[in-house]
């Protein structure tokens, strides 16, 4: 306990009772999985099986490795995935102790007696934020009650701000838990406060402006993003769209929001609205990148934004862009973004190749020899050699085109860094003298970014940093070598996309200009010879340093006018990839082979290879979970640097710093002023806030739960609900026998299976080869939503699912399942009224109504069905809005019926039939899959029907569409009574 606070030790006596069930709500970065952690130390012992439910697999990694070194090693937590076995996890279960297991491995064990429930000591669940009467946490929770009533339930969870939607959410995840009791704990709670306001971490914020370009690209986006949702407020007045706002729009979540609200009218919904939400994500994703991407990299992704929205895979102009792309706002973002990167001056004519000059600085030969016969290795700066004795004209890079100007301006965070670390590096040189060997904590710099794309940033700017170059340019060579990777990538793109491109001028209205009288009737080979002679003569030149030669105008293109970006981004993608085709430039790839190689092996090792001191040590990591605790443990930090602002890691330092009484902390807090990196910090904040004073109030109103003892009154709701109705012969019959549910184990992901148990069902989880659910010897149900109806449309695979069922089931059903919260369309308004204009246009057009009415019809969903429904008379098509609904409707198709056996069902439509027999022709068999309506799938069911191929021709049309089904019955029985007379062979 010598790492816990004294609010982790209150809150440790309150849930550590066996006897006792509750929900905990933690703060996030308070030390949750701690908790969990000393709580599983307490419970582990062979006696106890405690299951941990919910867990991610890192949550998993993490909780192992912290319970190892609590000394919970022999055998510790033990994970239960796919891999085991039935008799290996029943053996498992046995043995007792800690195990952490899948929510759908649990529920069939639970559901099969596989595992002894009354032996369970309890069920520890995580995320518990995430439990819906539809989630298999619940179901697992109304499982296990009905065996033990003695056992814990214990559920936490540190997201408040996902209790929030709905009406009354808190007590809805306690009445699914069957829990009375609530643990609410955030940071302005009295015993966290008092523990973590005894040492405070010295926190040093530091604001920075943000550079120019940056604030005007900032400025634009959010005004791109405010017109966007105005839009989508004005083209759905109907709903109450206020929570579409720009604080909430800086948040990940804030894409499923709009969805969500836009979900019960998705189907009315136009295609230009739907555009609008994409594009919603796509402006969050801009201006977060804009603060945590380099210049160079933001460049790239403005650049596939304008290319995947211009032009499609084949080469034409896309019809429907955009909309915020073609606003004044996105031009300023494209032309501020590539100012940040570099910019295109006009290229002076170049004049008539000349002699080569005798001038020693241009023979580049000279100064490899020169260098040779010193013994320098020149280094490598993105392609060009610095360190050169050179003139001041004579160090532009070769590899960079001719009136371009490289800007290459650098994130202001990286210079405030290189200050910050100067700083800590003064001030250890201070404390050298105070500090003793025996003093808490370490010199290792810990510097902690939002992303693994930001941590690789800057981890190479301090590798490649120059350290005696002006404030803003210390990155330089770090953003020379990018500019380089980049302008390779554009010339690359530029080229690759040529082809099409040629073709999709004359498609979608692109204009060459340039062209004089001299070009025609010139063949492609003789402009090919010319352009090759050109791109030699460049070579040439460029090797001397001169200027390469500039592309004629005929291979100049241009925009449809209107089209984002202008034309200043074709052409500058053009003059690059005409400068690259004349240079020898080598992929991005090679560029680190080519800088190892200028490695001196013969120096120290220990220099490039060996373990550094903790004061020469600055570890980048980006912000993760709970496992950043564990970091600050292990690495012992005196200096932290934040370079951007996470809420969770500055209370996980608050720990870690009142965890460690005699060890000072000082953390750097680094953040753009008025930027969405600031609002998104704040509105984070004050929605954590928020939710957690809702979730108070609501826990003081809210009336418990009362919670049904399933066990006591299985026997007797049992008895009432399958009273049989039918009166014949005077009679009554009463079964006592409960009704029963055949599911397949793969349909337990789904929440059907939830809801049938909690509707009174009796649920008998096997592997099924037809259908999914069997609710009577006759009837047998596909289930397909509407995603998995498509995709089943797609590949055939429902054809052959429907074909088995109308083969071993009398009553074959295909139950189509919406959504609860979701539209009750298989296709949108928009789609069926294009279906409608062209069949109408097809009518118009009667020659070609044929093939216009065939594309209508596969592409609508609906045609589908029918053609389905007409290959399969039998098959019945139950529409059911939600889960709920499909219940109802099982439960009505169960009535005054007998129960399915599950023994045989798992033998239905298997591959060895035991009713086909011992001896099997194979001859025989052979024939019978030759005729029609006859398969290798339904072949042993037919063999197990019939006596002899004789025997089946004797059948009428009536008996052989009882064995193979309506149509390939008919199939089968028309080839072999009227074959010879319609022409078969």
């Amino acid at each position: 306990m010598s790492y816990l606070l004294p609010f982790h030790k209150s809150l440790l006596e309150k849930i550590h009772d066996p006897s006792t069930s509750e929900l905990v709500l933690l703060a996030r970065g308070l030390g949750l999985r701690r908790i969990v952690c000393k709580l599983l130390q307490i419970y582990d012992a062979p006696t106890n099986l405690v299951l941990l439910v919910n867990a991610t697999p890192e949550d998993e990694s993490a909780i192992g490795e912290e319970l190892s070194i609590l000394g919970c090693r022999k055998p510790g937590l033990r994970i239960i995935g796919f891999e085991q076995g039935k008799k290996d996890r029943q053996d498992i279960y046995r043995r007792g102790g800690l195990l952490s297991i899948t929510s759908r491995i649990l529920t069939v064990d639970l559901l099969t007696a596989d595992i002894p429930t009354k032996m369970i000591t309890g069920v520890i669940i995580l995320h518990g934020e995430k439990v819906t009467p539809l989630s298999l946490e619940a179901f697992i929770v109304r499982l296990y009650r009905e065996e033990n009533n003695t056992g814990f339930v214990k559920a936490f969870s540190d997201q408040p701000e996902h209790i929030t939607s709905g009406m009354s959410p808190l007590r809805t995840i306690m009445k699914e838990l069957q829990l009375r009791t609530v643990h609410i704990y955030p940071r302005f709670h009295v015993e966290v406060k008092e523990s973590l306001d005894v040492k405070r971490p010295d926190l040093i914020e530091l604001h920075q402006d943000m550079s120019e370009s940056m604030s005007e690209i900032h400025h634009a986006i959010v005004q791109c993003m405010t017109t966007t949702l105005s839009e989508i407020k004005r083209a759905n007045t109907a709903l109450d769209l206020d929570d579409l706002n720009i604080d909430n729009a800086y948040f990940k979540s804030f894409d499923m929001i709009v969805r969500r609200m836009l979900d019960p009218v998705w189907h009315k919904v136009g295609p230009r609205t739907k555009q609008l939400v994409g594009d919603l994500a796509v402006l969050r994703r801009l201006l977060s990148y804009l603060l945590t991407y380099d210049a160079i990299a933001f460049q790239g992704f403005i650049d596939t934004l304008i290319a995947s929205n211009t032009t499609t895979e084949a080469g034409t102009a896309r019809q429907n862009q955009s909309p915020w792309m073609l606003t004044d706002a996105a031009n300023v973002i494209f032309q501020y973004a590539k100012r940040r990167c570099y910019t295109m001056s006009a290229i002076a004519k170049v004049q008539a190749p000349t002699l080569p000059s005798d001038d020693p600085y241009e023979d580049e030969d000279a100064w490899e020899a020169l260098y040779e016969m010193e013994g320098i290795v020149p280094s490598v700066v993105g392609g060009s050699r610095a360190g050169n004795p050179r003139p001041s004209g004579a160090t532009r890079p070769n590899w960079l085109p001719e009136g371009m100007e490289p800007v290459l301006e650098e994130q202001p965070k990286l210079s405030l860094l290189a200050d910050v670390l100067q700083e800590i590096e003064e001030e250890m040189m201070r404390l050298e003298s105070k500090l003793t060997s025996l003093s808490p904590g370490t010199n290792t710099v810990l510097i902690m970014t939002s992303s693994t794309r930001t941590c690789e940033m800057v981890t190479e700017f301090l590798g490649t940093m120059d350290y005696d170059a002006p404030r803003g340019s210390q990155g330089r060579r770090m953003m020379e070598k990018k500019l380089r990777a980049y302008l390779w990538w554009k010339g690359e793109l530029n080229k690759r996309r040529q082809p099409q491109s040629k073709l999709g001028f004359a498609q979608s209205g692109f204009r060459r200009q340039g062209k004089d009288d001299g070009d025609v009737g010139v063949s492609e080979a003789l402009k090919r010879k010319d352009r090759e002679m050109r791109e030699r003569q460049a070579n040439r030149r460029r090797v001397r340093g001169g200027a390469p030669i500039q592309p004629s105008g005929r291979e100049k293109s241009v925009v449809p006018t209107g089209a984002p970006g202008g034309t200043d981004t074709v052409d500058d993608a053009d003059s690059i990839a005409a400068f690259l085709s004349t240079q020898g430039v080598v992929a991005p790839t090679d560029l680190a082979a080519e800088d190892m190689a200028l490695i001196d092996y013969a120096t120290d090792f220990n220099v490039h290879y060996g373990l550094l001191a903790p004061e020469q040590t600055v570890v980048v990591r980006p912000y993760t979970d709970d496992g950043d605790d564990l970091v600050l443990r292990e690495v012992q930090p005196r200096f932290i640097v934040m370079f951007e602002p996470n809420l969770e890691f500055i209370r996980r330092i608050e720990v870690y710093r009142n965890s460690n009484p005699g060890l000072g902390v000082r953390v750097y807090f680094l953040m753009y002023r008025l930027s969405s990196e600031e609002g998104k910090y704040l509105t984070g904040l004050r929605r954590e806030k928020e939710s957690f004073e809702r979730l108070i109030k609501e826990r003081g109103s809210m009336l418990m739960p009362i919670m049904e003892d399933r066990s006591a009154n299985r026997a007797g709701d049992s008895l009432v609900k399958t009273i049989s109705t039918r009166i014949a012969g005077g009679r009554k019959e009463v079964s006592t026998e409960p009704s029963r549910v055949i599911v397949d184990e793969r349909e337990l992901r789904s929440s059907l299976p939830s809801l049938l148990h909690a509707a009174g069902f009796k649920l008998d989880p096997v592997t099924l080869t037809v259908g999914d659910y069997i609710l009577t010897p006759d009837i047998c149900v596909e289930r397909k939503s509407i995603p998995d109806l498509v995709s089943s449309f797609n590949s055939g695979r429902l054809y052959t699912q429907c074909e088995m069922m109308s083969v071993h089931y009398k009553q074959p059903m295909l139950l189509i399942e919406f959504e609860e919260h979701k539209s009750f369309s298989l296709e949108a308004v928009a789609d069926v009224k294009s279906y409608a204009k062209v069949d109408k246009y097809a009518q118009k057009k009667r020659s070609s109504a044929a093939p216009d009415s065939n594309m209508s019809a596969s592409a609508s969903i609906q045609s589908k069905l029918v053609l389905l429904t007409l290959a399969f008379p039998r098959l019945r098509i139950i529409w059911s809005s939600s889960p709920y609904a499909t219940a109802d409707i099982f439960r009505d198709l169960k009535a005054n019926s007998s129960e399915p056996d599950p023994t045989k069902a798992i033998v239905v439509g298997a591959e060895e039939d035991p009713n086909a027999g011992a001896a099997v022709n194979a001859a025989a068999e052979e024939l019978l899959q030759s005729l029609p309506g006859i398969t290798a799938k339904n072949v042993k069911h037919v063999m197990s029907k019939v006596e002899s191929v004789a025997e089946l021709c004797e059948l009428s049309l009536a008996q052989m569409q009882e064995i193979l089904g309506a149509e390939p019955g008919k199939a089968c029985w028309t080839f072999m009574h009227t074959g010879a007379r319609k022409g078969y062979r």
